[in-house]
Order: structure tokens, then C-alpha cells, then sequence
């Protein structure tokens, strides 16, 4: 219920009102039945513009960070992400990644829409990343469609570190259903994992117009952050 009152009444008109999003391919999202949503991660925004103009409910796996976090804030943020509806997953450990796709294919056993960011992180300057496989595994093993999405333009109203977004207009672009039956019964082969999941990334890399880095963002930020760290010690 409370899902549907972000979305018709409380959140959703503010948004489309505020953000204007220009719209493509939406005739993309299946009507009915199981189907994942791929897209690139810019913003913290992306949570909700997208979600905000579906005509159907979307489930997306967040981060079980913002479930956890200290304080006023973070129990008001662990509050609205479970109205909303979404799972929290715990991205560390060995177990991380098949706990992930443990929820996802049950959020798809009930024929509903599943939203994913397969680079597994926002990213920190606008590139496209290396996708993770949890995408082609859940593709495969439950035999759904993967419809690609680009989100264009939510870096520059709320890049890392932006609490309060810039108003400005935004696109959000959906592109044809990717039929992955051919690899049907495959799901553990890494190769075609491998093989479908960048199938999946280019797609999204064809709607967004981003630079693509063949490298995971997990590790490049990682990078980045130590290279900080190490020039502030050399000051």
C-alpha cells in the first residue's frame, strides 16, 4: 500500500513534475509477467525517477547499507526503503552474491518486475563498468527477458556526495527485450554467464551513450579512494 502511495500521490507526481523526464521505449516493459529491468547506476535519484514513470511496480535489490545506517537518518531511510518494497542484500562475504540472486529469483517466481544494476555500485564519474554476472544467472535460471535502461542525466543532478539534486530535465530510455533462451539450461557455465552479461551491459551502453571502462567499479573506486589517501599522506 504504501508502495502505491509513493508512487501515485505522495513521491511519484512530485518527481515527474519537478524532473520532467523524457521517456523512450517504454513500450518495452512487458505487461505482465516475470522480467528483469538492467540499468546503469549514476545517482541515488535513479532509485525513484525510474520507478516513478513504470506503470507497474518494480522490485530492485538495494544495498543493505541502507537499511543499516546510524541515526535520525538512517532509520527514516531504512523505513522508506522497506515501504517501498525493496531487499536489502549484503554485499560482503562469499555468500553475498548468492543471496542476492536467491532474492531476486523469488521477487521473479511471482511474475513481477525485478530492477538491478548489474555494475553493483553507483558509479563515482559517470563511466559505464564491467557488469556482474548475478544478472545472467538470474536471467537464465528463471528464463525471463532482460529489458536494458539508461538512465541519462542523473549524474549531473546528484552526483556522489550531492545530498539535494539540481531540478533539471532527465531521460530515461528503455531498450528492446534481450531473449536469452538460446542458453537455456547453461547457467553455470561462466563463460556464457560471462557472454550474456556483457550482451546485457553493451545494450545499456548503446541507450546511455556512456565511456565504457572494462574493469569493475567496485575495484576503480577502490583504486581512486586509496590514490587520495596516499596524496593526502604525501602532503
Amino acid at each position: 500500500m504504501f508502495y502505491h502511495l509513493l508512487k501515485h500521490v505522495l513521491l511519484g507526481p512530485l518527481l515527474r513534475l519537478l524532473f520532467r523526464p523524457r521517456i523512450e521505449g517504454l513500450e518495452n516493459i512487458p505487461e505482465e509477467g516475470a522480467a528483469i529491468v538492467a540499468g546503469n547506476h549514476l545517482s541515488f535519484s535513479d532509485h525513484f525517477l525510474m520507478p516513478a514513470i513504470l506503470k507497474r511496480r518494480i522490485t530492485f535489490l538495494a544495498k543493505a547499507e541502507y537499511f543499516t545506517g546510524p541515526g535520525v537518518k538512517g532509520r527514516l531511510t531504512a523505513a522508506f526503503f522497506r515501504s517501498a518494497g525493496q531487499i536489502p542484500v549484503d554485499r560482503s562475504g562469499k555468500e553475498a552474491g548468492q543471496a542476492a540472486i536467491r532474492e531476486g529469483l523469488g521477487v521473479l517466481a511471482k511474475d513481477e518486475l525485478l530492477g538491478i544494476y548489474p555494475e553493483g555500485t553507483r558509479s563515482h564519474d559517470g563511466r559505464l563498468y564491467k557488469g556482474k554476472v548475478g544478472v545472467a544467472a538470474m536471467a537464465l535460471t528463471a528464463g525471463v527477458p532482460v529489458v536494458p535502461c539508461a538512465m541519462v542525466g542523473t549524474f549531473e543532478i546528484q552526483p556522489p556526495g550531492q545530498v539535494v539534486p539540481r531540478i533539471r530535465r532527465v531521460t530515461i530510455r528503455f531498450g528492446e527485450p534481450l531473449d536469452f533462451s538460446r542458453y537455456a539450461g547453461m547457467e553455470g557455465e561462466k563463460a556464457v554467464l560471462r557472454a550474456v552479461t556483457d550482451e546485457i551491459m553493451y545494450a545499456i551502453l548503446g541507450l546511455s551513450g556512456q565511456e565504457y571502462v572494462d574493469r569493475y567499479a567496485t575495484v576503480v573506486k577502490a583504486e581512486a579512494e586509496e590514490a587520495k589517501k596516499a596524496q593526502r599522506r604525501s602532503r
